[in-house]
């Protein structure tokens, strides 16, 4: 089957899906009471994540995962933000966009078997994790780290990164 083709049956199926959907929940009161308890709106980012997820899988798009992870993790962060009406925590939360990143290429890099990308994606979650820890510290978001924990994070980060260039395989001058 044709890439194109295959494209325009899943859509056409995801968009049936989703009329029933719907149809479902118009008729029957009941479900969009119980929809409207538990449903947030950035659950519906969360979910269209889990689409986009989906939609690679079908078509074999590895790429795809690295945008559904992001948009499904900033539906996260929203979620907790609207949950707990944290609205603040913004200040530090951003730091955890690079790990889905890091997480989207993973997966993609799973997908393909293509190992030495997992690496990158590792990479990615360090610095993601290192910076969420510096900026909740400094902000508010965790005290678990003292008041010299965000120097002595960028310090640890600094050295990863120098000790990662330095043995880094790729040279950026060929040889002559």
């Amino acid at each position: 089957m044709r890439r194109g083709n295959r494209a325009s049956l899943v859509f056409g199926i995801l968009l049936i899906l989703a009329g029933i959907a719907f149809f479902l929940l118009r008729s029957n009161p009941e479900y969009q009471d119980w929809i409207n308890e538990i449903w947030a709106w950035p659950l519906t980012m969360v979910v269209l994540g889990g689409l986009l997820f989906l939609l690679g899988l079908i078509l074999w798009e590895p790429g795809m995962c690295i945008p559904a992870v992001i948009v499904a993790g900033i539906g996260g962060i929203l979620y907790y933000q609207v949950l707990y009406d944290d609205w603040m925590s913004w200040i530090y939360l951003w730091t955890l966009i690079p790990g889905f990143v890091g997480i989207g290429i993973i997966l993609a890099s799973i997908m393909e078997l293509n190992w030495r990308h997992i690496f990158r994606g590792l990479d990615m979650l360090l610095i993601s994790g290192v910076l969420y820890l510096i900026f909740a510290a400094l902000f508010g978001g965790m005290v678990l780290l003292g008041p010299y924990g965000p120097a002595f994070l960028m310090i640890f980060l600094g050295i990863y990164i120098l000790i990662r260039g330095a043995f880094s395989r790729r040279s950026k001058y060929p040889s002559e």
